[in-house]
């Protein structure tokens, strides 16, 4: 069974970094494509980016572009999600998933190709 445990958020001011992993147990993580979500309050969640098995293939929603990247450490079974510059509408809580390595495309942007996540983890973007 696969396990997804986020760490890293908290508050930060607008303009600053921020980086938040996601540890990934109980498979093979490099079998697995991952994606980094976001639901702030009142919203519906979002994909914000993600990442292929190997590492080949990203994703980056437009309002992230230029700001966040996305990376892993198949030695260390760990996404993260470096964000910088960032801004007061960035606060949510941000969950990672994990997919069977599948063909890339659109679809990683939807939630119902993810078979596992995690808890989440709060950022919080003050002005």
């Amino acid at each position: 069974q696969v396990q997804l445990v986020e760490s890293g958020g908290g508050l930060v001011q607008a303009g600053g970094s921020l980086r938040v992993s996601c540890a990934f147990s109980g498979r093979t993580f490099s079998s697995y494509d991952m994606g980094w979500f976001r639901q702030a309050p009142g919203k519906e969640r979002e994909c914000v980016a993600a990442i292929s098995w190997s590492r080949g293939r990203t994703y980056y929603a437009d309002s992230v572009k230029g700001r966040f990247t996305v990376s892993r450490d198949n030695a260390k079974n760990t996404v993260y999600l470096q964000m910088n510059s960032l801004k007061p509408e960035d606060t949510a809580v941000y969950s990672c998933a994990a997919r069977l390595r599948s063909s890339w495309g659109d679809s990683v942007t939807r939630e119902y190709v993810y078979g596992y996540w995690g808890q989440g983890t709060q950022v919080t973007v003050s002005s």
